[in-house]
C-alpha cells in the first residue's frame, strides 16, 4: 500500500491504523512524505520505527514538495509486492478490504485491477447533522462484471460512470506498468483521473459490489478546496486544470493509437468547452432534453 501525505497530522494515524487492522496480514505500507511541515512527518517516523518490516517512510530529496503524482511514483518505485493499493492520508480501509480484493483478483486472472463501492464518509465528525449523510459513491458500471479497455473511457467523460476513488482500487504491478504509472506533470487536480484513464485504457478491470473503504468528506481536503475554486471535474465552469487534462487525453489517445469512435466524439464534445463554448452549451442542452443516455450505466 502507498499513502502519500502532506501536512496530514490530523488524520494520518487513523489511516495507518486502518491498515494495521487488516485481516489480511501480508502487507507493506509505504508512507511517502511530500514535504510536510506539520507533525505528520513525526507520526510517520514513529510508525515506521515501530514496525520496520512492514512500514517504511520515504521522501523526496531535500524533503521537497513534488506533488501527488511524483509522490505516488516514488512509492511505486519502492514497492515490493505484486499487488498495489492506494490510501490517502485522510481516508480509511474497512478491516476486510485487502483480504476481499486479493481474493477477487485471484479469482479473475484476466483483471489487472479491482474496485467496488467506496463510501462518502461524513459521520466521522460525530455531529448529529452528519450521522445520516454517509452514502455510497456513484460508480456507474455494472457490479460483478469485467470492463475491458477502452470501453469505460467515454462513459467517464460523459460522467455516466466514475473512476475509482484512490482508496478503492487494488492493482497488479503489471497493470500499473502497462499504464505507465502516474504523470508527474499533474501535481494535484486530475492526477488520479489521468492515471485511471490510462489504467482503463490498457487493462481489464473487475467491478466489485463490496463497499470496503471510507472516503472522508471534510472542507480541508484537496478536492473540496479545488471544488470551491471551480477546479474539479464536476464543475459547470471550464477550468485550466480540466483543459490540461483533456489536452493530455487527446494526445495520449493519438500517441497510443487508441481508436474508439464514441470516445473520440465525446472528447471532441468536451473540448468545445474551450474551443467553441456556445456550441458546447447548445449541444449539452440538447443532450439533456433528449434525456438519459441509452448506454445504461448502473451503480
Amino acid at each position: 500500500m502507498i499513502t502519500i501525505f502532506l501536512d496530514a497530522e490530523r488524520f494520518l494515524a487513523e489511516a495507518i491504523e486502518s491498515v494495521r487492522a487488516q485481516t489480511y496480514e501480508r502487507w507493506e505500507l509505504l508512507l511517502v512524505d511530500d514535504g510536510s511541515r506539520d507533525g505528520s512527518s513525526a507520526i510517520a517516523r514513529t510508525y515506521a520505527a515501530r514496525d520496520p518490516d512492514r512500514i517504511r517512510l520515504l521522501e523526496h530529496p531535500g524533503h521537497a514538495n513534488l506533488g501527488m503524482s511524483a509522490s505516488r511514483n516514488l512509492g511505486l518505485a519502492h514497492a515490493r509486492g505484486d499487488l498495489v493499493a492506494l490510501l490517502d492520508a485522510d481516508d480509511v480501509y474497512r478491516p476486510e478490504k485487502l483480504a476481499h480484493q486479493v481474493t477477487v483478483l485471484s479469482a479473475h486472472e484476466e483483471a489487472g485491477a479491482v474496485y467496488g463501492v467506496t463510501e462518502y464518509w461524513y459521520s466521522w465528525t460525530g455531529a448529529d447533522d452528519d450521522a445520516s449523510r454517509d452514502r455510497p459513491r456513484r460508480r456507474g458500471l455494472a457490479a460483478d462484471s469485467l470492463v475491458r479497455p477502452p470501453a469505460a473511457l467515454a462513459r467517464f467523460l460523459r460522467d455516466e460512470a466514475r473512476t475509482p476513488c484512490t482508496c478503492g482500487v487494488l492493482m497488479r504491478r503489471a497493470a500499473i506498468a502497462r499504464a505507465g504509472g502516474f504523470e508527474n506533470a499533474f501535481r494535484g487536480m486530475f492526477e488520479d483521473q489521468v492515471f485511471f484513464f490510462k489504467l482503463f485504457a490498457t487493462s481489464a478491470v473487475w467491478i466489485d459490489s463490496a463497499c470496503l473503504e471510507r472516503y472522508r468528506q471534510h472542507p480541508d481536503s484537496w478536492c473540496h478546496r479545488m471544488r470551491d475554486l471551480g477546479e474539479w471535474d464536476g464543475s459547470d465552469l471550464p477550468s485550466a486544470s480540466r483543459r490540461q487534462f483533456l489536452e493530455w487525453l487527446g494526445a495520449y489517445l493519438e500517441t497510443e493509437s487508441i481508436s474508439d469512435p464514441g470516445l473520440e466524439r465525446e472528447w471532441r464534445h468536451q473540448m468545445r468547452q474551450f474551443t467553441s463554448p456556445l456550441l458546447y452549451r447548445a449541444s449539452t442542452l440538447a443532450r439533456r432534453l433528449r434525456g438519459p443516455s441509452s448506454h445504461g450505466g448502473q451503480r
